[in-house]
Parts: structure tokens; C-alpha cells; sequence
């Protein structure tokens, strides 16, 4: 990693009070963008991150993986000094992220009018399931809850017509973290131009929902979503699909544009397939898209992962291997751009770690 990387956030204080995944997520990417993250936790358990999954020696790499570029601190926020000790913090910070429940800051005698009383520019961002109002603003849920109300997961189906869990929390990270970290950027402009802070509510159900597009475009068009595996990008057209290989891996084809389609057929040796493209009439989801998606079932079953990646690599035409994790961090394109480095935890030892998803240049 280039140390040297712009970092648009330097100065910016945000104090982190949340846990497991989406709001450590948030705050990770703050801090890979510049900002002092100080992450707070209690002095019991602390964040339960830090005990999921397998521990290698004292913490989780779960918790390292999300919580790079951090301080720590222990506060008990029930305690009348430690909250005090808080509050003189956040007269100084620019961003409070918080994930309890709705009302539980409230509870803790730390809730948004307490805060913003102390520090008017303060952005604080609640991060919760179903928002702070609603019918189900006090319900838990996690993210297989959330992307099943919102209408994705109906639509993530396997061979067998049933909902696939991703192994990439949606809810969580595009829902929760990704959305914070919209919010908590916008109320920071708006505090600069204007002087005024902002509670920045954050439902990761609603930002599932409101990125739900292709589902949400066929409810306009027919009133229904699509049966799932039979949409334009869900399965339902031979040019966007995924093919098992003879080594039982398999290869990503999106060949959405029939460019893209028409040079896939040359590498196929089947140029009389590129007339039977959903740009040329092909029914979505219908007989002919099965048709020819059956025929290129047989073909790549014919050949590697490896001889197919070859193949395709002369081509620019979208189509691309299926990698694991472990291949991916070893794949050239993750190593050329620094993405992926051995580091050192003090009680993980060394692992594995990522780059910022995002880089400036002055």
C-alpha cells in the first residue's frame, strides 16, 4: 500500500461506538480515507466481533478485518464519569457512529439532543435494522432478514429454486456501511458549508429496498418481479450466466452487449449463436435464452477453468473465471494494485489484509 495516497478525511475525528459488521465497516473506511477513528467499547465483552468465528489467539480476525486503522478505548457509558469522559470527547469530534437499537443512546444519557447540545457541528449517524421510526424500528433483524423483507433475496435463487444465502452481507455492508458512510459524508459537507450538525438515520433495509433496481423495474413493468433465475441479469439470458467447467469450477460470461456476445461466439467456435441475443429480440427467461444457454451448459463442460480463462483471455468480451478467496488475493490485478498485503496483528500474528475501496489523487 502506497502510504503516500491522498487521504481526504485527515482531521476529522470520529468516535465509533458500534459493532459486528456494518458500522465497523463504516468507520473502517473513514479512517482508510484519513479520519482519527477512535472505536469505543465496553469494558466487559466489548464488541462481539472480537469472539466470532475462530480465534487464533486473543481476538477474532473477523474483528481485525473490519477494524484496521483504529485506536481503542474502554468506556462503561452506564457510569456517570465514563459518560462524562465521553461527552468532553465528543465536544471535540466531528462524527459519532452509533448501532444499538433505536432509544438505546437515549437511555444511555448520550442520545442526539444530549450530544448535539454539547457539540452543534457534530454528525451522528444511527445505524439500525428498520430505521428510529417505524413498526419495526424495535425489532432485531439481521442481514438475512433485511434483504429478505426488501425483495433481493427471492430473487438470489439456486438450481433448486432456493433463495441462496450470498457470503456478501448486502444488508450489512451495502445497506449499513456503505449507506453510513453516504450519509455521514454528506452531513459533514453540510456541517462545513453551514455550521450545522445532523443526525444521520440509516435503515438497512430501506437502503436494500431503495437499491433493489431490476426488481423494482419489473414490478413497473409487468406488477411483478420476475421469476427468479429467468431476469436479464439473474439467469435468464445465455449471454449473462455462469457455466460449470470440466473441472467443476465455473465461468462468469457477461457478455451483456452483443458486441461483447458476438465475441464470445468466435472463442466458443459458435458464430452461429450471435443472432440469438436478447438485443436481437430473444425472450428473457424464455424457450430460445434456455435453448442456447443448454448448448453452452455442454460446451464449457468440455474444457478447464484454466483452459477457459486462457481462451478468453485474448478476447475482450466479459468473460472472466470464477475465483475462490485464496485466489484472489494471490490474482496479479488485487497484487498490482496494492489491494492485498501480509501485515501483522499483535495477537493475530500476521494475515491477510485489503485496500481501501476507495483512493484519491491529489
Amino acid at each position: 500500500m502506497n502510504d503516500a495516497v491522498d487521504r481526504p478525511l485527515q482531521g476529522i475525528r470520529v468516535l465509533d461506538l458500534t459493532r459486528l459488521l456494518p458500522g465497523p465497516v463504516a468507520t473502517m473506511h473513514l479512517a482508510d480515507m484519513g479520519a482519527e477513528v477512535i472505536k469505543i467499547e465496553d469494558p466487559g465483552l466489548g464488541d462481539y466481533a472480537r469472539t466470532m468465528g475462530h480465534v487464533r489467539k486473543e481476538v477474532s480476525q473477523f474483528f481485525v478485518a473490519v477494524n484496521r486503522g483504529k485506536q481503542g478505548m474502554r468506556l462503561d457509558l452506564k457510569d456517570a464519569v465514563q459518560r462524562e469522559t465521553f461527552l468532553k470527547m465528543v465536544e471535540t469530534a466531528d462524527v459519532v457512529v452509533e448501532s444499538f437499537r433505536p432509544g438505546v443512546m437515549d437511555k444511555l444519557g448520550v442520545g442526539w439532543e444530549t450530544l448535539r447540545n454539547r457539540n452543534p457541528r457534530l454528525v451522528m449517524c444511527a445505524i439500525s435494522g428498520y430505521g428510529k421510526d417505524g413498526p419495526f424500528a424495535q425489532l432485531a433483524g439481521h442481514d438475512i432478514n433485511y434483504i429478505g423483507i426488501a425483495g433481493m433475496l427471492e430473487q438470489n435463487v439456486g438450481p433448486d429454486g432456493i433463495p441462496a444465502l450470498p457470503n456478501l452481507q448486502v444488508g450489512d455492508l451495502l445497506g449499513g456501511a456503505q449507506a453510513a458512510v453516504q450519509g455521514i459524508l454528506a452531513a459533514l459537507v453540510g456541517a462545513k458549508a453551514g455550521g450545522k450538525g445532523r443526525l444521520v438515520d440509516v435503515s438497512m433495509t430501506d437502503a436494500v429496498f431503495a437499491h433493489n433496481i431490476m426488481p423494482l423495474v419489473a414490478v413497473n413493468n409487468f406488477g411483478r418481479s420476475a421469476q427468479p433465475g429467468r431476469d436479464l441479469l439473474t439467469g435468464g439470458v445465455p449471454c449473462y450466466n455462469v457455466y460449470r467447467t470440466a473441472d467443476a469450477r465455473f465461468m462468469a460470461v457477461g457478455a451483456l452487449e452483443l458486441k461483447f456476445w458476438e465475441s464470445c461466439c468466435d472463442v466458443l467456435e459458435r458464430p452461429d449463436l450471435k443472432v440469438r441475443h436478447w438485443s436481437l429480440g430473444q425472450e428473457v427467461g424464455g424457450a430460445d435464452a434456455m435453448a442456447v444457454k443448454a448448448e453452452l451448459d455442454a460446451i464449457f463442460a468440455k474444457q478447464t477453468l484454466a483452459a477457459w480463462t486462457d481462451r478468453f483471455a485474448r478476447a475482450d468480451c466479459c468473460v472472466t473465471p470464477i475465483l475462490r478467496a485464496d485466489e484472489a488475493v494471490a490474482h496479479p490485478l488485487f497484487q498490482a494494485r496494492g489491494m492485498v498485503a501480509r501485515k501483522e496483528h499483535p495477537s493475530e500474528g500476521e494475515y491477510w489484509s485489503t485496500g481501501p475501496a476507495v483512493r484519491f489523487h491529489g
